[in-house]
């Protein structure tokens, strides 16, 4: 039994051709481990096959079995909101090769190599509480006890201590290499948007709306990406349901335009998961900050979706209630 379940996936063609796709990238990228830090593999391809649970079991099977990597990990004791500075200091540790692994609470396990800011900045603002793992080794080469204590000090840093690695870390030929993600296309590149600031003349949206309903489809989480928070400033005297309402109407509206996006919310440093239970009569009052961020491959609309999100949470709400119940504003 317990081995048709592991072979179920091979029983369709599709889940067959998965599999198949996924040993090819597997072993496109243990051909290179042995030379190539595997955070730079992965950030250079830039797969959007390479998902979630799809890069976990190539960190197990590569870096663990194959290579005999050494690791430590933690849930992280308080939230780190500039981790690419750590890249400094880990830039310094020649004599290991390192790969991060966070598990991201929105976007999933995201790696990187820590000796690259770039690669590290795509973690953004670590959580307090989520998991981070080191994987340290000598790609290839026999692991010893030095590897074992640079995973456990790399948490450490991590971790917000300060400390010095002993020379026997600095000293090697495992230096940073800058790597660089492929040209794409110019019609699919994520679009960079400002942070609008909230105006009170902001003008009515038009309130065309479609029937279909907004797709809820979350974003591929190996290769997907998080904008950082954008501050709304309420601007009515209290957030209440008509604001609600209006917020709920730009979201569906924002996803129906962009099915493979996600839009998260926060507010004082918390997720929302569903924000009629944070956002009631008197509870989010004038002058308070309610935070958005949106995660996705292909980014777009952001500085829209502020303005209109600023609108909603502003005596002009009413502009986006217009239109049957369960229908979509065609906003974007």
């Amino acid at each position: 039994m317990s081995e048709n379940a592991n072979l179920e996936v091979l029983s369709t063609r599709s889940g067959f051709n998965s599999a198949v796709r996924h040993i090819k990238k597997t072993m496109e990228i243990a051909s290179r481990t042995g030379a190539v830090n595997i955070g730079d593999i992965l950030f250079e391809m830039d797969d959007d096959e390479l998902t979630s649970a799809k890069v976990g079991m190539l960190l197990r099977m590569l870096l663990v079995d194959k290579l005999g990597y050494k690791t430590a990990s933690a849930n992280l004791s308080a939230a780190v909101e500039n981790v690419s500075v750590l890249a400094k200091e880990f830039n310094k540790w020649n004599g290991v090769d390192l790969v991060a692994a966070y598990y991201h609470p929105e976007l999933g396990l995201l790696v990187a190599n820590p000796k690259i800011a770039e690669e590290l900045a795509d973690f953004g603002d670590l959580r307090k509480r989520e998991l981070v793992v080191i994987y340290a080794g000598l790609q290839g080469k026999e692991t010893d006890e030095n590897c074992q204590k640079a995973a456990e000090l790399a948490i450490k840093l991590f971790e917000g201590s300060k400390l010095k690695p002993p020379s026997a870390l600095t000293r090697g030929r495992y230096t940073a290499k800058k790597v660089s993600k492929p040209k794409k296309a110019a019609e699919s590149k994520p679009v960079k948007t400002k942070i609008v600031k909230a105006k009170p003349g902001i003008k009515k949206a038009a309130a065309p709306v479609v029937k279909a309903a907004a797709p809820q489809v979350k974003p591929a989480a190996g290769n997907a990406r998080m904008t950082p928070r954008y501050a709304v400033v309420v601007q009515n005297e209290l957030f209440h349901n008509g604001n609600v309402e209006a917020w709920k109407r730009i979201i569906a509206s924002y996803k129906a335009a962009h099915p493979d996006l996600e839009v998260y919310i926060y507010y004082e440093n918390e997720r929302i998961l569903d924000i009629n239970s944070l956002f009631k009569w008197g509870k989010v009052k004038h002058g308070s900050a309610i935070e958005f961020a949106v995660a996705g491959n292909e980014i777009k609309d952001v500085a829209k979706l502020q303005r209109y999100l600023a609108q909603g949470a502003s005596h002009m709400f009413e502009a986006f209630l217009h239109g049957a119940v369960n229908s979509v504003l065609k906003l974007f």
